[in-house]
């Protein structure tokens, strides 16, 4: 770092690799790639992260701080960390379920007790929420300085549901790897999947996934297009494994042997590693989300697909609506796999239909690259701590803070 450059200290809060969690593997992502680029900028910005645990981990030397998720004190210790650090600025990823208390109102005990400002990171923004869900995100807005979501069509919703200021409201699309396009038959050849039309899904598996809605179109189409291969990628997500064990996971196993499908779903169980992710996307023709949900506002998955140039079949949540508009893929009704058969067959059939959709699809997902996005990162950071305004007093500079007026906090 040059001297005597300016320094912003950021701090994410957030849950934090080795914890198994798609939060986590976000900020890892994000935070490497403000490390790989903040050289660039003046002001610098240097990163840590206060990992939130729900167990023991062995973390690397980014965690400077843990919040235990379920320990009510822990939100008050970790408030007093922040206030007694150097840190300038926090940034809290939210998603109700990595917090303590019903719906992670835990949170609150922390936010009204540190004294520095933070931005939320919005990693669910519900049509339908509970009073008690609403509430939650309102309180939230209302303490940050700025509120970022990662898709367009959330805005409206965090104005006129949650009631957060427009103006406070911030887009910043969910990061993606630089995917450059490859030989697909190649990698094909590589993985012994040599002449299959590959489909696939990846991700911490689950039943609001809707895989079994897939498996299910598979089975109507794998007499007409017999090469068809469909590939189920990724673990039963962890916290699922601890309530249900793998009963939605032996229940999509079931499935392939009673539709006679062994020679046409492939599972692989385990946690993808970053480049494995990208190999299986760059060797798949189609992409499948058949989620469940409306309320999806963020899917790290299909924006990875997205940017891989990827032809993708979606049930329409919303925030499929919104990558895949214009052309950029294929949108499905809900639970209905003959409308993901006709979908499959269709793009099968039609070569032109596939080029335009994975032209359009890598385009768009420029603007998502890790090192784009974490500019804007950079850019809001700097524009926050910036808002502190000095002038010179007979006490000396005075730090009269913007975000917090009411605390009125001096620095001499």
């Amino acid at each position: 770092m040059v001297k005597g450059r300016a320094t912003i200290n950021v701090a994410f809060l957030s849950t934090y690799p080795p914890r198994v969690c798609g939060i986590a593997t976000f900020t890892e992502d994000l935070v490497s790639e403000i490390d790989k680029i903040a050289p660039l900028y003046n002001p610098f910005v240097n990163t840590n992260v206060i990992a939130i645990s729900d167990d023991i981990y062995l973390y690397n030397e980014k965690v400077i701080k843990e919040l235990k998720q379920f320990e009510k004190e822990s939100y008050f210790d970790v408030a007093q960390f922040i206030n007694d650090s150097e840190i300038d600025l926090l940034v809290i990823q939210h998603e109700y379920g990595i917090y303590g208390g019903e719906y992670g109102e835990y949170l609150h005990y922390l936010v009204d007790n540190i004294k520095k400002p933070f931005i939320v990171v919005l990693h669910t923004v519900l049509l339908n929420p509970t009073d008690k869900q609403k509430y939650i995100v309102n309180y939230l807005g209302s303490k940050a300085v700025k509120v970022v979501t990662m898709a367009k069509n959330t805005i409206e919703l965090l104005v006129n549901i949650y009631g957060i200021p427009e103006e406070k409201i911030v887009h910043i699309p969910h990061g993606v790897p630089i995917n450059t396009q490859v030989d697909r038959e190649k990698l094909k050849k590589e993985f012994g999947l040599e002449g299959r039309f590959v489909i696939s899904t990846f991700g911490l598996i689950g039943p609001g996934k809707g895989i079994e809605y897939a498996i299910e179109a598979i089975s109507k189409v794998k007499d007409e297009i017999p090469n068809i291969m469909y590939l189920i990628l990724g673990r039963t997500h962890p916290g699922i494994v601890k309530h249900s064990g793998e009963s939605y996971r032996d229940k999509l196993m079931n499935m392939v042997k009673e539709y006679n499908l062994e020679n046409h779903v492939m599972f692989v169980n385990r946690y993808l590693t970053l480049d494995e992710i990208l190999k299986y996307l760059q060797l798949s023709d189609v992409y499948i989300t058949p989620y469940l949900s409306k309320e999806q506002a963020v899917s790290g998955t299909l924006s990875y697909a997205l940017a891989s140039g990827k032809v993708i079949i979606s049930t329409s949540y919303r925030y499929a609506e919104e990558l895949l508009a214009d052309g950029r893929g294929i949108l499905v009704d809900f639970r209905d796999s003959d409308a993901i058969a006709k979908a499959i067959k269709e793009v099968y059939y039609n070569k032109d239909l596939r080029e335009s959709i994975e032209k359009k699809a890598f385009e768009y997902g420029k603007n998502m690259w890790w090192n784009v996005v974490a500019e804007r990162y950079i850019k809001l950071f700097d524009e926050i701590v910036n808002k502190k305004i000095e002038t010179f007093s007979g006490r000396g500079w005075k730090k009269w803070n913007l975000f917090a007026p009411e605390m009125n906090i001096y620095s001499d």
